[in-house]
């Protein structure tokens, strides 16, 4: 007998099994009657059907409004540095599924992934499962099946309600806390942490790399018998020109690279990464030569990413207010263009007017654009957005990315930049425009 309030999904008898990637992808967005249902009983229902939720592996989450991507990518790059064999879970993608699950670095197979989806649906037995729970119960099935030594689990969304929670962290790493998924977190820095802490765990360790972390993580830490490292308490960074030294305790770590990424926020981000490997290294021990390695060639596409010639591209994600101010700060510390285009397409449940009111002073002409997605703001909506702001230059309107790309392409002059932001799909539609990135 199935539990109470599990949703059901009795069309399994109906249909044929998908055989390709992009089928079984398809067949995933219609399983579910929401695309987001947070809620962890159904999922882990699935879970424990198939042996996933005591990895034998050592586990690090990483829950955060901003910085999350950059923090896996440098855990990742800092342990294959020491030799460890590490499995990297993240979502979204920007052009390929398989970005989400990499083993050692290198997306999974399409055959492996079907492979997975195949066992998953065996598994759940009418259970109705989200795309994002289908991609987890995937990536926690191939890491179960790699020999890993460690995974690093991005959450998706929150923490306590996650998919990405079904398994213990054994450090769990939250990074800066923002304003955004006001509807499914809620509406303040308190209520967003509260959700993000979920992810500690009893006599286990917690790093919070906010520099001004909400009252709600020291709570819940305290609540949940977790040890809680605090950036600027129990740990610090101090730049050196070039270079840098994290400092925790009487552990100094000096001579440090900067991290091979844009921003001074990296070297927040680097601490609080730093501070979680030294939480492992009774297991995993990590030397200052691989923490360094790693961060000399961490690469993150999509962040701040160039791409270079006469007319200069830069991609960046950047989608809330805080990101959106750190692009901006980035922005200005690189060498001034004759011209700034912006190709901006943002999702309706964004703050808009927040993020673009960060950019304005910096913008000379802008292009805004539909996105593809039922969640996407319509075109109107960043026009009406940026009517209300101080806005110098042309506005400009396109019912894609991939238009809006041609028409700057064609109007901006050697010596100017353009700026592609506000969603994971608008650079991914961009990359693809201008055929760059993975093929």
């Amino acid at each position: 007998m199935r539990g109470a309030g599990v949703a059901i999904d009795d069309t399994k008898a109906l249909r044929l099994r998908p055989a390709a990637l992009a089928e079984w992808l398809a067949w995933q967005e219609t399983l579910h009657v929401r695309e987001i249902d947070l809620g962890l009983d159904r999922v882990r229902a699935v879970a424990e059907r198939m042996g996933l939720l005591q990895p034998a592996y050592a586990v690090v989450s990483v829950a955060g409004t901003n910085g999350k991507g950059s923090s896996v990518a440098m855990l990742t790059a800092c342990l294959r540095e020491s030799g460890y064999r590490v499995g990297t879970y993240t979502s979204p993608h920007l052009l390929r599924y398989n970005e989400r699950i990499r083993i050692d670095e290198a997306c999974v197979e399409d055959a492996v992934l079907c492979e997975a989806f195949a066992r998953i649906d065996a598994a759940r037995d009418g259970i109705a499962l989200t795309y994002f729970e289908f991609g987890t119960l995937a990536a926690l099935d191939l890491f179960s099946r790699a020999a890993l030594d460690v995974a690093v689990l991005e959450v998706g969304l929150g923490g306590r309600l996650d998919a990405v929670n079904l398994v213990d962290a054994d450090v769990a790493l939250v990074t800066a806390i923002d304003i955004d998924h006001v509807e499914w977190l809620g509406p303040d820095r308190e209520s967003i942490a509260h959700e993000k802490a979920g992810i500690f765990r009893r006599d286990r360790v917690a790093v919070c790399a906010d520099p001004i972390p909400p009252a709600a993580i020291a709570a819940a830490a305290e609540a949940d018998g977790t040890t809680l490292l605090q950036i600027g308490r129990q740990f610090s960074f101090t730049p050196q020109g070039g270079i840098w030294t994290f400092t925790c305790g009487d552990e100094v770590i000096k001579d440090l690279p900067r991290p091979r990424l844009t921003g001074e926020f990296q070297l927040q981000n680097a601490a609080g990464v730093i501070m979680a490997l030294l939480a492992l290294e009774a297991r995993l021990p990590v030397t200052p030569a691989a923490l360094a390695a790693g961060l000399a060639r961490v690469t993150v596409p999509g962040r701040f990413e160039i791409v270079p010639g006469p007319v200069e591209y830069v991609l960046d994600v950047a989608h809330n207010p805080h990101a959106a101010t750190s692009l901006a700060d980035n922005l200005r510390a690189r060498a001034p263009a004759a011209r700034l285009h912006a190709v901006v397409g943002m999702l309706k449940d964004k703050d808009c007017y927040g993020v673009l009111n960060q950019l304005v002073p910096l913008v000379d002409a802008w292009h805004v654009c539909g996105l593809p997605s039922t969640r996407a703001a319509p075109a109107q909506a960043l026009v009406d957005a940026l009517a209300n702001l101080p806005v110098r230059g042309p506005v400009s309107a396109y019912p894609t990315v991939a238009e809006a790309v041609h028409a700057v392409a064609a109007a901006a002059l050697p010596g100017e930049r353009v700026l592609v932001f506000g969603s994971f799909l608008t650079v991914a539609a961009a990359m693809r425009a201008l055929d760059v990135g993975e093929r």
